[in-house]
């Protein structure tokens, strides 16, 4: 079994665990106000969501822009997992969000995205990226990078590794985890040549103990 495979069975059985775990350490909603504190936001934003997931994220950045006075442009949002895209188009559904379009596919796999699903002014990815080998990070990046436009930036969220995360994240959620350095090195292979490191503001400081923010151009 590939890790396409792997991650497809482990998010199918356990969705609803994953919203659970999430919400137990108030994820959204750190995520939300660290784009309410972010620069990087501006009206009309074309948003790539790469492992939108039950679509915490693309919420949570739209959430943002809506309470800071800023009109949300298209965001675009593809997942692997089957079941994690019903969640989401059914919270789509259910609020009648406007202009969000989502599709499945692999991150891996960018050429089967609809043609015009490039030249992004920001591409976000969240809780993903830890789940694909790690020999083939460098080439997911690389690959989304390919998709931003001349001034676009890529922000990723992505564990940390420490102790805690190896029992809390490796253990039970089977991924891999990762020092700054290593992220740095990443990035700076798949073509990157801005790279910071971001942090969640207070009161939700404890998310670094999970993650990283990595804030690329």
């Amino acid at each position: 079994m590939d890790s396409a495979e792997k991650a497809i069975q482990l998010y199918t059985s356990r969705s609803r665990s994953y919203l659970r775990f999430v919400n137990a350490f108030a994820y959204a909603r750190g995520l939300r106000a660290y784009w309410e504190k972010s620069v990087h936001l501006k009206s009309g934003l074309a948003v790539l969501d790469a492992g939108c997931g039950t679509g915490i994220a693309s919420m949570a950045l739209r959430q943002a822009m809506v309470g800071r006075g800023l009109k949300p442009g298209t965001i675009k949002c593809f997942d692997i997992t089957p079941q994690m895209l019903t969640i989401f188009r059914e919270k789509v559904d259910n609020e009648a969000i406007e202009g969000v379009e989502i599709v499945q596919a692999d991150v891996l796999h960018l050429d089967s995205l609809p043609v015009d699903w490039k030249d992004f002014d920001l591409i976000i990815s969240a809780a993903m990226m830890e789940y694909l080998p790690s020999e083939q990070l460098v080439d997911a990046l690389s690959g989304l990078r390919s998709r931003l436009s001349e001034t676009g930036r890529m922000v990723l969220f992505i564990t940390r590794k420490n102790w805690l995360m190896k029992l809390l994240i490796t253990r039970w959620w089977h991924a891999n985890y990762y020092h700054k350095s290593e992220l740095f090195d990443c990035f700076s292979r798949a073509g990157f040549s801005e790279i910071t490191f971001g942090s969640f503001p207070f009161p939700y400081k404890h998310l670094a103990l999970w993650g990283h923010v990595v804030e690329a151009a």
